[in-house]
């Protein structure tokens, strides 16, 4: 037996390989090589030192490998061959085993981090109060597996129960997913109130900074919907258009965030597509988090977020803030002292920062005045600037063609917009120079205006309560803001939350909460994976995943199992490094060889903790 490094994908793996004489196709005897042994990645036992595969192999040629798992191997490691338990099997033409059908395997992780958010307590609790005969909780297992390993519509969705090794779903009737998804949209606080209970437990909510923003899902639909009378109230229909994050001409509908710094969601809420972001967060804040008894946080957003109304409510909760402002929409003294060099401290040629504390009156959402004391913090980042300029290179060169044949420049609604604000109010004849009306009339750009825009790239805001919180602290935080959009990236790929194909505002609700329940069981995985000693992390970046969505979804997929005869099954996709790595994670060992039923059974007692 000899010690082989390989790559997949990029990344080194060690592997103990023994070479053999086998026949080959044409019946010739050959040389032929097999895998013993699956070491790992090389990053796991590398010290650093020169020569670390030269020592290792001599090691083992030593019979005193520097890798303890490879102890078993030494004795007679020449001749390993006596020493594989051989299983015979019969198959018999005609009959169904011969054709090979895996399946999917990868529920065993599933309930595990299922039962783990305590969610299998609770739709067992649910149903055994209520009159429900379905099998509520195999549908809502069955709708958060598949939306996390093949999403789909919900009618599709339950037809993927024979794809798993066992039934998620003990129903036969396909509209009874409908009826589940009344229940998640009845008891969604509770379900959210109860994931973070338990998560609070066995993870720890890191809830000292928690993250809000507001993305939106559209739907392919043509109309909007009307409004609608809701206890008595009439409220409006919950499929609006609106500013579609993906430019979406269709009715979308919007969804507020919360997440904690550990990079797992707390609690949603949805609103009208045509609702303003900053409208969004007090109710958002009413509905979920204020509910859920969490201690004091400091919330950050982004400036769409900011406003007095919205300030007041996260003090009088008791919390904190840190948001990001327009400096454009900022008063003509607040700009002024931006530019003034004064006071900057800079950390590098591409980075500079300063701050002051300053003294504001607020209102509040019943119009009632506060006095309130911020830290303003402004920085200037290279890097930003480098990225506006060329955003701003590519508008003059449309203002110059523009400027010189206006007349045959077609502009399209965006661009006439942007274009506005640096038109001078004269117009003139270009023929003749005098000021008439009608068809020759052209706009002069006003360049003092258009050199003006230019002054605030590289530059930006953020607003605080924490007033002895230090610049950089307060600048690395509000970066976090940039997981949550990695959040809503996972949604609309990996879980493939839009389009949205439930009709009705409470199926819309539970859909989401089918995704976000998806996501957190994503997120639990990722953190059960970066816990990993092999996995590198950034000590500033709390949140980091790990293993991707994608790849996890991946891995997943492959990670199945297939029954062959007599009562024996084998796994499929164990050559596959991420899901090694999965299992890896929930410590689970999968030996090569064949495995019972009652195997199969047990394996889900000796899954590790979730914490």
């Amino acid at each position: 037996m000899h010690i082989e490094c390989y790559k997949n994908n990029g990344v080194p793996y060690l592997r103990l390989c023994e070479n053999y004489r086998g026949l080959n196709q044409k019946g010739d005897t050959v040389s032929k090589k097999r895998t013993i042994f699956n070491i790992g990645p090389l990053s796991r036992f590398d010290d650093g030192k020169d020569d670390y595969l030269y020592r290792l192999r001599q090691s083992f040629r030593d019979k005193d490998p520097i890798i303890e798992e490879l102890n078993p191997f030494i004795d007679n490691h020449a001749d390993y061959s006596p020493r594989i338990k051989k299983t015979m099997l019969e198959f018999i033409n005609d009959e169904d085993a011969c054709f090979g059908e895996p399946k999917l395997f990868a529920s065993l992780i599933f309930n595990h981090v299922f039962s783990s958010l305590g969610l299998t307590q609770f739709f067992t609790t649910h149903k055994s109060r209520s009159r429900i005969t379905y099998d509520l909780l195999g549908l809502v297992k069955l709708m958060c597996y598949g939306r996390l390993l093949n999403p789909a519509s919900k009618w599709e969705t339950f037809h993927q129960n024979e794809d798993y090794y066992t039934a998620i779903c003990h129903t036969d009737d396909p509209y009874a997913i409908y009826r589940a998804l009344d229940v998640l949209h009845e008891k969604r606080s509770n379900i959210l109130q109860k994931m973070n209970n338990e998560i609070t437990k066995t993870i720890g909510r890191n809830s000292d900074y928690v993250f809000y923003d507001v993305t939106n899902f559209y739907f392919e639909i043509e109309y909007a919907d009307d409004d609608e009378e809701i206890d008595g109230e009439v409220v409006k229909g919950l499929r609006q258009r609106g500013v579609s994050k993906e430019n979406k001409k269709s009715p979308i509908v919007q969804m507020g965030l919360f997440m904690d710094s550990n990079g797992i969601p707390i609690s949603f809420e949805t609103f009208s597509g045509n609702a303003l972001d900053q409208t969004t967060l007090r109710p958002a804040m009413k509905n979920t988090v204020d509910h859920f008894k969490l201690s004091r946080f400091i919330l950050v957003a982004d400036r769409g977020m900011i406003s007095g109304p919205n300030i007041a409510h996260i003090k009088e909760a008791g919390h904190g803030y840190i948001m990001s402002k327009s400096i454009k929409k900022s008063t003509k003294k607040e700009r002024e002292w931006i530019l003034e060099g004064i006071g900057y401290q800079n950390q590098s040629e591409d980075f500079k920062y300063k701050s002051r504390i300053v003294e504001r009156t607020i209102k509040d959402e019943f119009d009632k005045k506060h006095k309130v004391k911020q830290k303003i913090v402004v920085y200037w980042s290279k890097k930003f600037y480098n990225k506006e300029c060329r955003e701003h290179q590519s508008f003059l060169e449309f203002v110059e063609k523009f400027k010189a044949n206006p007349s045959n420049f077609r502009v399209s609604k965006t661009q006439q917009g942007y274009l506005k604000k640096f038109m001078k109010k004269e117009f003139m004849n270009k023929l003749t120079g005098e000021v008439i009306n009608g068809q020759d009339l052209m706009g002069f750009v006003d360049e003092d205006k258009l050199s003006k825009n230019t002054e605030f790239y590289g530059y930006y805001q953020l607003v605080t309560s924490e007033l002895d919180m230090t610049e950089e602290e307060i600048i690395e935080k509000y970066h976090g803001l940039n997981q949550i959009e990695n959040q809503f990236r996972i949604m609309k790929s990996t879980l493939d939350t839009r389009p949205m194909y439930v009709k009705n505002r409470d199926h819309i609700q539970a859909h989401l909460t089918v995704c976000l329940i998806s996501l957190i069981m994503m997120r639990v995985i990722q953190f059960m994976i970066r816990k990993l000693p092999t996995i590198e992390l950034d000590d500033k970046l709390t949140w980091h995943e790990g293993l991707s969505a994608d790849r996890i979804q991946t891995a997943l997929n492959k990670f199945q199992v297939e029954e062959l005869a007599q009562g024996y099954y084998r796994f499929n996709g164990m050559h596959d490094p991420d899901v090694q790595l999965l299992l890896e994670a929930f410590k689970l060992k999968i030996e090569k060889r064949l495995y019972t039923v009652g195997e199969l059974k047990q394996m889900a007692t000796k899954l590790t903790q979730i914490g």
